[in-house]
């Protein structure tokens, strides 16, 4: 809601937060070999196979921070290769 909120204030309708979300899991899956559980960790997505979620007991933190490294050198136009 709060990014959200920043584009209204910078009076962007024609831009929604989903195709934030829904660019930056594309570029992750085209442009990166990190693992798809950190990509959907990293967009908050919570696993739906209960088995496997009550098994699951990490955040994937250090992984989530490498990647959202690259999307911010990928969006800043810096990126060295998106790799892992």
């Amino acid at each position: 809601m709060a990014f959200l909120m920043a584009l209204r204030r910078m009076g962007r309708d024609d831009v929604t937060t989903h195709g934030f979300r829904s660019s930056f899991r594309d570029w992750a899956a085209e442009r990166t070999n990190f693992p798809r559980a950190v990509c959907e960790a990293a967009l908050a997505h919570a696993l739906k196979n209960k088995t496997e979620a009550a098994y699951h007991r990490t955040d994937l933190f250090e992984k989530r921070r490498e990647l959202m490294i690259a999307w911010a050198a990928f969006a800043l136009g810096t990126e060295a290769g998106g790799q892992p």
